[in-house]
């Protein structure tokens, strides 16, 4: 049982290292500039999260690596969602928690994360996901 508890949360690391190596070179950055990708990819997450309705979150949830799924569903509060946010509202909520100048601003903080989510989510997922989003946002994704 212990080993296969370790087998699951190395591959869950794995996996969570891919997603940020996903978003480091779309940037170019060293991996000593990990704190920028997680912030990034924490960021964009909980703005998903709270932007979709519970049983959507959820689902979308249950793709992700056990170790992200623990940073999607940090400090959720499901009675308080879904939060109605334009493209302008979203992209003012990343600029606002992601503390970090970098080239292309706030909108292609979000276009990497969402680029390097895609590659790890179904297909027919992430367009639920994107069914949920606001349509001037979904010009952003993938």
């Amino acid at each position: 049982m212990a080993e296969q508890l370790s087998t699951a949360i190395e591959s869950s690391i794995q996996k969570t290292n891919l997603i940020l190596k996903d978003i480091e070179q779309a940037y170019g950055w060293p991996k000593s500039q990990r704190n920028q990708s997680y912030c990034a990819l924490r960021t964009v997450l909980h703005l998903l999260r709270d932007r979709m309705p519970v049983q959507e979150s959820v689902e979308f949830a249950a793709q992700l690596p056990v170790l992200v799924r623990g940073i999607y569903f940090d400090g959720w509060q499901p009675m308080d969602v879904p939060v109605k946010l334009n493209r302008d509202d979203f992209l003012f909520e990343v600029r606002q928690q992601f503390p970090y100048d970098v080239e292309g601003g706030t909108e292609r903080v979000v276009q990497v994360v969402l680029d390097a989510l895609s590659r790890h989510i179904t297909p027919g997922q992430w367009e639920d996901v994107k069914d949920n989003m606001p349509k001037d946002l979904v010009q952003n994704f993938p």
